[in-house]
Order: C-alpha cells, then sequence, then structure tokens
C-alpha cells in the first residue's frame, strides 16, 4: 500500500466488490474473478427479474468463494463494511433503461447518481480506498444528431470515413433523457473523485454488450431479447428503421477488458474509455435478424415502431485509446458470440437461462429499442 490506496498483494488477497453483482455483466465478472482463484462479494438487490438464478447459479458453482449481500445501495448499512473489505470495486447497479427513466426520473437519479455517490463517498472513508471501475453508457454522447450519415440498404454509415473508426472520448457529453442525465452524472463524480480526492477510479463507457446470463427486455439487452422473442417464436418489432447500426461486444471480452483496467489502474486512473466491439463488430438491427435467422433456420416475424427518445442512429465505439494503454482487443465477432448466446439460450432454458419475457397467458409482440 502506497499513497493511503491499495495497490498489488494488499488488494489481490481481499475480495472483489460488484455493486449490480447479480446481473449479466456482474455474474460473467463475477464467474471469472472466482474461476481464477479469487473471491467475491456480490452486492445486489435482485430487483431484477430472473437475477436469483444468476446468484443460484454462482453459489452452486463456486460454494462460499461467492458471498451475496441482498441490499439496496441507497439504504441499509452495509454498504460500508463490504467496500472497506473490497480489495476493488466494480459498480454495476444501476436503473438501466432509458424508457423507465422517462416515467419516473425521480427514481432513475436517485439510483444511478445518488447511488453512485453513496458508494463513492464509502469508498473515499476507507483508510485504504479500494480502486473502483464505473460501467457508464455511450448515452452520454446524446443522440449524435450532427454526425453525417447515408442511408444505405440494410445500414446506416458516416459519410466522412473518418468517423467509420468509432466516437472517441474526446467528442463532448450531451446528455439526452433522465437517464443519459443520471449516468451521465455519475459517470463525471466517478471521474471528478480520481481528481478532488486522489481515488482510483476510471470509467467504462460502454456499448451494446450481450452473452448468456443476460434476460433481455424490450427495454434494455436488445440481443438477447431478440433472440429470446425468436425461439419463443413471437414477433420482433423494430423501433425506427432498423438500420440503426451498433457496435456489439460480447461479455467474455468485456470481463477481459475489467481485468486489465484493474491491473493497470495506476495508468487509466481518472479517465473515461469507450469500450464496445468496434468497427470490426458493428452491426445493424436488420443485420443482427438475418444472424438470428441462420441460427434458427428461419427469419423471425418483424413489425415496426416510431423510433424512441435518445435513440441514436449509428454508435460505435473508437476504442483505440484504451487498447493502445493495455493491449485490449475484442476477440469474439458478432456472428459467433450471437451464435454462442443462442446455443446457451436453447440449452439452459428452465435452469439457468432466462426467463419468460412475457407471461404466456397474454402473448404480445416482442419490442426493443437499441441501447
Amino acid at each position: 500500500m502506497r499513497d493511503g490506496r491499495l495497490h498489488g498483494a494488499d488488494a489481490r488477497t481481499r475480495p472483489v466488490l460488484i455493486t449490480g453483482g447479480a446481473g449479466f455483466i456482474g455474474t460473467n465478472l463475477a464467474d471469472r474473478l472466482l474461476r481464477d482463484g479469487g473471491r467475491v462479494i456480490v452486492y445486489d438487490d435482485l430487483s431484477r427479474p430472473g437475477v436469483e438464478r444468476n446468484v443460484a447459479w454462482l453459489t452452486a458453482v463456486h460454494g462460499d468463494r461467492v458471498e451475496v449481500i441482498r441490499a439496496d445501495l441507497l439504504k441499509g448499512e452495509s454498504l460500508a463494511p463490504a467496500v472497506a473489505r473490497a480489495g476493488c470495486v466494480f459498480h454495476f447497479a444501476a436503473q438501466v433503461a432509458v424508457t423507465t427513466s422517462l416515467a419516473d426520473p425521480a427514481r432513475d437519479f436517485a439510483v444511478n447518481a445518488a447511488g453512485t455517490i453513496r458508494l463513492l463517498e464509502a469508498v473515499r472513508a476507507c483508510p485504504e480506498p479500494p480502486p473502483l471501475v464505473f460501467s457508464s453508457t455511450n448515452k452520454v454522447y446524446g443522440d449524435l444528431a450532427d454526425l453525417a450519415l447515408v442511408e444505405e440498404a440494410d445500414r446506416y454509415r458516416p459519410q466522412d470515413p473518418r468517423d467509420g473508426l468509432g466516437v472517441p472520448e474526446t467528442r463532448g457529453i450531451d446528455l439526452h433523457s433522465p437517464y443519459g442525465c443520471s449516468k451521465g452524472a455519475a459517470d463525471q463524480y466517478v471521474l471528478d473523485y480520481a481528481r478532488s480526492y486522489g481515488l482510483d477510479t476510471c470509467v467504462f463507457r460502454m456499448s451494446c454488450i450481450y452473452g448468456p446470463h443476460q434476460f433481455g427486455t424490450e427495454d434494455q439487452g436488445w440481443v438477447a431479447h431478440f433472440l429470446i422473442a425468436a425461439l419463443e417464436d413471437r414477433p420482433i418489432t423494430l423501433f425506427g428503421t432498423g438500420k440503426q447500426v451498433r457496435d456489439i461486444l460480447f461479455v467474455d471480452d468485456l470481463v477481459q477488458a475489467f481485468l486489465l483496467a484493474r491491473r493497470n489502474m495506476q495508468t487509466l486512473r481518472g479517465q473515461a474509455f469507450n469500450i464496445g466491439g468496434g468497427p470490426s463488430n458493428a452491426v445493424s438491427l436488420l443485420e443482427v435478424i438475418d444472424l438470428i435467422a441462420a441460427q434458427e433456420g428461419r427469419m423471425p416475424r418483424l413489425l415496426t415502431g416510431p423510433w424512441r427518445t435518445g435513440d441514436q442512429p449509428w454508435y460505435v465505439s473508437d476504442t483505440r485509446r484504451f487498447s493502445g494503454l493495455t493491449g485490449w482487443r475484442p476477440a469474439v465477432t458478432a456472428a459467433d458470440g450471437i451464435g454462442r448466446l443462442h446455443r446457451w439460450l436453447r440449452e439452459g432454458r428452465g435452469q439457468d437461462a432466462a426467463p419468460q419475457a412475457v407471461p404466456q397467458a397474454v402473448p404480445r409482440p416482442a419490442t426493443a429499442a437499441v441501447r
């Protein structure tokens, strides 16, 4: 330990705290850490449908090396002691849907902004503050309305080839929707606590992540949601034209990025990084539908709907800065990753796979906005 912060062996011998650790990303990170011989504290209120299955799976596979604390980030006295025991903190607990933020902006702010402040204060209060990595969002860049696009048969593409390299971290923050505002505020607080208080923090502004243990819904986790709808033979509603483009990133590649951030915190501290699949994994909704059709052997049924608030026609992460500092590169292609998730959903349904996305007694179309 030096400068009042945990380093090296001091940090590695302590458990890793994952807020929102029962969720899709938290479960995959926890599993990797536990398989590598570490210990994990999962801190989660278990409010998201289906995450109890993730907790049951983690404890069944890893036993008492995973500790589960069921608690609200905004309430109770269990947060500070958990932080004080941690060698590193990964902060994933959040309200994750734009639509939910529009319906209840006060709750969205409380969870995303105030909850992050409470966690940061718990970290700051430690005699040896653990490093913290925060999961932010590409939504902090707004709708990218100034980006000139060309509409092609099945996707949008930037008019200027230089923009095709992706959105860099130097692009200005432009917060749209209550969700964008609350996550953007949390993003900035995490960075400022490095400046103002000397904490070891960094921010991942993430694009669309997908993979096993994801319970995709109409508001968040669209790749998994599309696959679940196709497996259940429900129609998929594409909001907008379906030509919206995202650089999707398989969760194993994201987990590797998180581990590299932990390992290189002294280099990365106080900085934000755009993390996604990059230009090589940029796909439109229509192209993902085609990949799903290839897995299913038939084309899913499609419906259309109007554009949704804050939806970007095109977003691809420029990941070169993080790659240059850590050597990280995505290894799983979009086609391979969608195939892996499809197999997991087919093989795991009724066990640790996604629960039914909608009540079976009241069938309705699957819908999804791109997040």
